[in-house]
């Protein structure tokens, strides 16, 4: 058949094709058919569709052809027929008692198992890479007059149902600002879809009301779900009831029921300022129902799309897991409750992750009262509430990315302190060496565990040292007399070969934090903070002085046996021990000058009076052709 209209007229053939299929036993058969999302296409029709190769199917079903399906199909004269899709059309769809077709109820084809099996973070198998190209596109895809046309200009890039909802999420989620004030009244408003793309702002239901509508532009099966949700405003722990407070939407894909949000993918809400950011969130993409529940509890408990469903007591009371712990890469945690208790004032939480990830931590927003330890797939903490209470403990993880986000929080409940754990203020995170101190340069450590115990107050602590890695450590207390200037003459390093020791002494009994820093030699900036252990000793009579103060020409490799100590006594011959390397001539100055003579053994010895003296140096001359000594070491003297 061949229609023409005016001099603009478009030729095109109308081909008929009759499809027989044996209709199924009058017992409800076809209403149980599933319906696929991507049948009917309801696009502009008219010769300019035509022109641009869209296709319009409609079904006609006589009395007089009883069990015959006759499928109508235009296309441009030239075009080649696709007809393999429309053949299962009515076994994608299925119809109500007045003919219209709608998309089937969720059933047992749809259910995930619960818990999550770990195998993925959505809920069908995707390659997010094959959407860059398409993200790219939707997100700078603008509105020029209607919601008609602004999904026919994104629909022009893509070709299969996924592609078509992933469209329609990227451009919402890119698009829309949450509106908080309209979110924050009790009457929730309603948003019409053209007010939405005149202001571009709504609220949950505008966005899944919106997303629902382009997705029937679009021909793709999706419905709107209210429920209750853990988002802004929600409290660890809190109980749900009456008004359902969220709304998201359920699509159908490839045969199946899939979950989106993109209120939530779209971006989040300060807590403190109330106001929204745009902040892309993948997670809630096609999320996997084991995860979605979550933060999503459908009034319908079949739209959980899981097996066995959860019930609303539990969903209260399950851990909540942020969208971030799985962008992250975290598996689980223990234990899994949102409310702690502590035991002896102590309670400890483990996460489990996919690969190796840093972490760190706040109890009532300091970064204090806990040990965190890195594993090579996640992290322990041993958390000390300082008083006797309820508390926030928040944990954040890195992850790939340079920003830390939080992934967890707990309410901690403590009704006993342990005032024997009284941890040091600057005593950071991570404690002990880990998977991330190899990564910086340092290996091999003589101490794995981030707890050392001294009886008499002094300790060794060595590591191998990777070629090119200055190292740099310092010691910090709340109590005594180290300040920020002699924090570090607590410490003595030496260097032998590949290997650096830390010589500590400390100045009385407590809790002290032993801090390690690195820097690449060659490259300029800062030292960058690695570890740091907890030194602990409760010997009362311990009281060291600071070693000798050292100055830059003191060489790494070099080496002190004696003095230790940088406070000498008065009126003493005190003897000198020394191993330096490149070194020409050696020599202790005080009152007088006595020379240090060089050993078969290579260590420079000698010993001098400090007699009248306030202070004492250790001097170098690094060329015998020059008379230029250089300052290495520096001591003090008691007071006669």
């Amino acid at each position: 058949m061949e229609l023409k209209k005016d001099s603009n007229a478009v030729s095109i053939d109308m081909l008929l094709i009759v499809h027989s299929e044996k209709r199924r036993a009058a017992q409800g058969t076809h209403s149980d058919r599933q319906a696929d999302p991507g049948a009917l296409p309801q696009r502009r029709g008219g010769l300019q569709g035509v022109r641009n190769g869209i296709r319009r199917w409609q079904k006609f079903e006589g009395n007089d052809v009883h069990g015959t399906q006759l499928t109508v199909e235009v296309h441009p004269r030239d075009a080649m027929p696709q007809l393999l899709k429309k053949f299962s059309l009515a076994k994608r769809l299925q119809s109500d008692k007045n003919g219209n077709t709608r998309p089937r109820q969720p059933g047992t084809k749809d259910a995930h198992a619960y818990p999550w099996d770990r195998s993925s973070l959505k809920s069908m198998p995707l390659d997010l890479r094959q959407f860059e190209k398409l993200d790219t596109y939707a997100s700078q895809v603008t509105v020029k007059s209607g919601l008609d046309e602004l999904v026919s200009d994104l629909l022009q890039e893509a070709h299969s149902d996924l592609e078509r909802v992933r469209v329609i999420w990227i451009w919402i989620c890119h698009h829309i600002e949450y509106d908080v004030e309209a979110a924050q009244e009790k009457d929730r408003q309603a948003f019409k879809p053209t007010d939405i793309l005149r202001t571009q702002k709504t609220n949950c239901d505008g966005y899944a009301g919106l997303f629902e509508k382009m997705c029937r532009i679009a021909g793709v099966h999706c419905v709107t779900v209210p429920g209750y949700s853990k988002g802004f405003g929600y409290q660890t722990g809190q109980s749900f009831s009456g008004e359902f407070d969220h709304a998201w939407n359920a699509v159908y894909l490839e045969g199946r029921w899939h979950l989106v949000d993109s209120t939530w993918g779209s971006g989040l809400v300060d807590s403190s300022t109330s106001k929204f950011t745009f902040l892309y969130n993948e997670f809630y993409f096609l999320t996997h129902p084991a995860l979605f529940i979550e933060d999503h509890f459908p009034d319908n408990k079949n739209w959980q799309l899981l097996k066995p469903p959860q019930s609303l007591r539990q969903f209260e009371s399950n851990m909540y897991h942020k969208s971030e712990f799985y962008n992250k890469g975290m598996l689980s945690a223990h234990p899994e409750t949102s409310v702690l208790r502590t035991v002896n004032g102590k309670a400890t939480i483990t996460i489990e992750s996919r690969a190796p990830t840093l972490f760190m931590f706040m109890l009532n927003g300091k970064q204090e009262h806990g040990l965190l330890s890195l594993r090579k797939n996640g992290m322990k903490l041993d958390i000390y509430p300082p008083a006797v209470g309820t508390h926030k403990l928040q944990i954040f993880a890195k992850g790939n990315s340079d920003i830390y986000s939080s992934v967890l929080e707990y309410t901690l409940k403590c009704n006993y302190v342990d005032l024997s754990v009284r941890l040091p203020t600057e005593l950071h995170q991570p404690v002990g060496p880990s998977w991330f101190s190899e990564q910086m340069g340092i290996v091999k450590p003589s101490h794995p565990d981030p707890i050392i115990h001294t009886s008499d107050g002094r300790c060794s602590v060595s590591f191998d040292v990777e070629e090119g890695i200055s190292v740099l450590a310092s010691l910090h207390g709340d109590e005594g007399p180290i300040t920020e200037e002699t924090q570090r003459r607590y410490i003595f390093q030496l260097q032998r070969e590949k290997r650096a020791e830390l010589k500590v002494q400390l100045p009385q009994a407590g809790k002290f934090a032993l801090k390690i820093f690195v820097k690449k030699r060659l490259e300029p900036g800062n030292y960058v903070f690695v570890f740091n252990y907890l030194l602990c000793c409760t010997n009362t009579k311990v009281n060291w002085p600071m070693f000798p103060e050292s100055f830059g020409n003191w060489g790494q490799d070099n080496e002190l046996l004696e003095p230790l100590s940088g406070v000498l006594p008065a009126n003493r011959n005190v003897s000198f021990k020394l191993k330096l390397h490149g070194v020409a001539k050696a020599l202790v100055k005080g009152q007088d000058t006595w020379p240090l003579t060089l050993n078969q053994e290579g260590y420079w010895e000698g010993s001098c009076s400090t007699a009248g003296c306030r202070e004492i140096y250790v001097m170098v001359l690094e060329n015998a052709n020059h008379n230029f000594y250089s300052y290495i070491l520096k001591y003090k003297v008691n007071a006669q």
